[in-house]
């Protein structure tokens, strides 16, 4: 599908630069950054991070005590 962006000049001459450094193209660097917004926005990236610590063998009520202590 193709769409039309209208970017500020100052923006198109970063994308050119990044274009240019990674040798792709403005509609490549743009799939890409679409791409990474999208799965921000999916929470994919917050579901991996549960369970993270599971095998630590402290609960997390324990390691903030542990923290606070150090405040003190």
């Amino acid at each position: 599908m193709r769409t039309i962006v209208d970017l500020p000049q100052e923006q198109v001459e970063a994308l050119s630069q990044v274009c240019e450094q990674d040798n792709i193209s403005r509609a490549e660097a743009i799939r890409r950054a679409v791409s990474q917004m999208l799965k921000a926005r999916s929470g994919a990236s917050r579901e991996s991070a549960f369970g993270a610590w599971k095998d630590r063998g402290e609960d997390s009520a324990q390691i903030v005590a542990e923290l606070r202590d150090e405040w003190e």
